[in-house]
């Protein structure tokens, strides 16, 4: 009878250690291998782009063993030579001729027009508004959303109400790239310091990875 406690406490540690260090490794392991897959998979997705190249002419022709990341390399390049070549005279003119052909192509003008307004506020970042991350009530009173302020609504939109709206996206999780747009008024939504980068993380994990908030001027937290 009296080695029955020591049995038990031999085995609750046994598997606390077990328990403690498997959690450990876990939390380490994982990320390293997700983002080792994550990485292999677009490698794999942009080496794809090298079969656009004649067949005699591709690179594991030449090498004597396949070089991974290749694809990414030729697509670096196609972007510099789209560059140079939509930035001079001859470029722009054909540039506006076959927008202005995309122009006339039902629904297709849109997703074009949309794509580019939204691939240019990205890479330029031009639009402070894009930038801020707000809270809102979503979906309904007392229970919070995040949110993407993406602009001032004007036009009809505007008219339309009695108040000063704004345009905002709001993403879902874990995927922030999906969501849903819409307008409400500025005066009800809560401005938040995180940056859009930190939004991102708290979205993805479900709330799990939550930034801490940054200290203002040397104050309080």
């Amino acid at each position: 009878m009296d080695d029955k406690p020591e049995k038990l406490t031999l085995f609750g540690r046994t598997r606390k250690f077990l328990k403690v260090n498997l959690l450990a490794g876990l939390l380490f392991l994982t990320p390293i291998a997700a983002t080792f897959f994550l990485l292999r998979l677009t490698i794999g997705w942009l080496d794809q782009i090298l079969l656009i190249i004649p067949g005699k002419y591709r690179p594991e022709n030449y090498l004597p063993f396949p070089v991974p990341g290749l694809g990414l390399i030729v697509l670096v390049v196609i972007l510099i030579l789209s560059g140079l070549f939509v930035r001079n005279y001859l470029g722009k003119k054909l540039v506006n001729m076959w927008e202005g052909i995309i122009n006339y192509i039902p629904i297709v003008n849109k997703v074009y027009t949309a794509v580019k307004q939204l691939i240019n506020t990205i890479a330029t970042g031009t639009s402070q508004d894009f930038k801020r991350v707000v809270l809102i009530e979503y979906p309904k009173d007392n229970i919070y959303a995040m949110a993407y302020v993406t602009g001032i609504s004007v036009g009809e939109l505007q008219e339309k109400t009695k108040r000063k709206m704004i345009n905002v996206y709001v993403p879902t999780t874990p995927n922030p790239t999906s969501g849903f747009y819409l307008m409400v008024p500025e005066d009800e939504t809560i401005p938040l310091d995180m940056s859009v980068e930190d939004s991102f993380k708290l979205l993805m994990s479900g709330g799990i990875i939550t930034p801490d908030r940054k200290q203002k001027n040397g104050g309080n937290l």
